[in-house]
């Protein structure tokens, strides 16, 4: 869809793109040239809502998908996006900056996960253990929560959205992810492929929007939990409000790398390191 001369990216709700109910929308912009190159659909409590009951209907059937059926799944999703790594690169590169051998970089890890998920059959095996007390034997079993929210920032729009969303998937969870609205482009694009996968309608949706969006996941009662990436006051905002409505958070606060230098240390491997630690990814690793 296209507003102007500026394409219009949409969400991803039950298998389709969805314009959405909000008015809203925010400029993506090439950080290369500084020209805008495409408006961002704005989801509101309204999208957000939307976006869950369609994962909330899929929940029943995806979560009864016996688990090798579900690491199927992942094994034709991690062939798809190797094959387009190029494509991926390209449209990673296009809206946030780093070059290209930098995002196929980040591609890469992003598909070890894919890997990982790949062996859910195994991971998801529970445990017994037989006289833990007189005439007592205990059990547990590993079952999916239910709907899970995604929310993932600026600096590696591909690496991020592939922690979360294979391994959520693969438990038999149905997700919502809101992405970087900076960068919306690669995560649609990674929906595409698992629709492709064969990955049912409404398993995994994705809603591009700002903090009436993230506000809207955290007070949402049928998300059970939530992951989100960003910076330390984001983190802390998210980890308490989410709490506070009684999900299961994990929010990862920002970072820097640190270094210390022994005094046998090869300065000369030791500053190209310092250096590439401190700049590589625009500073953003």
């Amino acid at each position: 869809m296209a507003t102007g001369t500026l394409k219009t990216i949409q969400h991803w709700i039950d298998g389709t793109d969805f314009t959405g109910a909000s008015p809203r929308s925010a400029t993506v912009w090439n950080p290369a040239t500084g020209e805008a190159q495409a408006e961002v659909a704005l989801a509101g409590a309204a999208d957000i809502d939307r976006a869950v009951k369609a994962a909330e209907a899929a929940f029943p059937a995806w979560s009864s998908t016996p688990p090798l059926k579900r690491a199927r799944v992942m094994f034709r999703f991690k062939d798809l996006v190797e094959r387009a790594t190029d494509e991926i690169a390209a449209l990673l590169s296009a809206e946030h900056g780093k070059t290209i051998a930098d995002a196929k970089g980040e591609i890469g890890r992003g598909v070890e996960v894919i890997e990982f998920a790949c062996g859910i059959p195994h991971l998801l095996k529970g445990d017994y253990t037989e006289q833990v007390g007189t005439g007592v034997d205990s059990w547990s079993v590993r079952q999916p929560l239910g709907v899970v929210g995604c929310i993932t920032p600026f600096n590696f729009p591909a690496m991020i959205p592939l922690w979360m969303a294979p391994m959520a998937i693969a438990c038999g969870n149905t997700v919502v992810m809101k992405p970087s609205e900076r960068d919306p482009s690669v995560p649609l694009f990674l929906a595409r492929l698992l629709k492709q996968a064969g990955l049912p309608d409404g398993v995994f949706n994705i809603v591009n929007g700002d903090k009436e969006a993230v506000d809207a996941m955290l007070d949402h009662p049928a998300i059970q939990a939530l992951s989100f990436v960003g910076s330390t006051r984001i983190a802390d905002y998210v980890y308490g409000r989410g709490t506070a409505t009684g999900k299961r958070v994990q929010a990862f606060g920002g970072a820097k790398n640190h270094m210390v230098i022994m005094p046998d240390a090869d300065l000369d491997q030791a500053a190209d390191a310092l250096i590439g630690a401190g700049y590589g990814s625009a500073g953003e690793r």
